[in-house]
């Protein structure tokens, strides 16, 4: 893994844990009861999305070190993943 991959792996691996960590503890408007008027009542109340930021980032982080050493430990080559197919068969 080079450095403009191990930057894009990071990058999808941040992105796809935000899309999970938003989701946690989050409270419509309408659970708090206090409906902003023009908005959805299922708009969050309280996003707190700095604290989510950073978890986010952290998390990413923890997954994309296992990933990039199994990658660069050479646990997995590229010569097993062309011969997985035999495997699956």
């Amino acid at each position: 893994m080079n450095l403009t991959g191990g930057i894009v792996l990071f990058a999808v691996l941040w992105f796809l844990t935000l899309f999970i960590v938003v989701l946690i503890g989050q409270r419509s408007q309408q659970d708090a009861g206090e409906i902003v008027p023009g908005t959805p009542a299922g708009a969050p109340a309280d996003l707190r999305l700095k604290g989510k930021l950073i978890w986010t980032t952290v998390i990413a982080a923890i997954i994309w070190a296992a990933i990039a050493y199994v990658i660069l430990g050479g646990l997995i080559t590229r010569a097993d993943i062309e011969n997985l197919d035999r495997l699956i068969r």
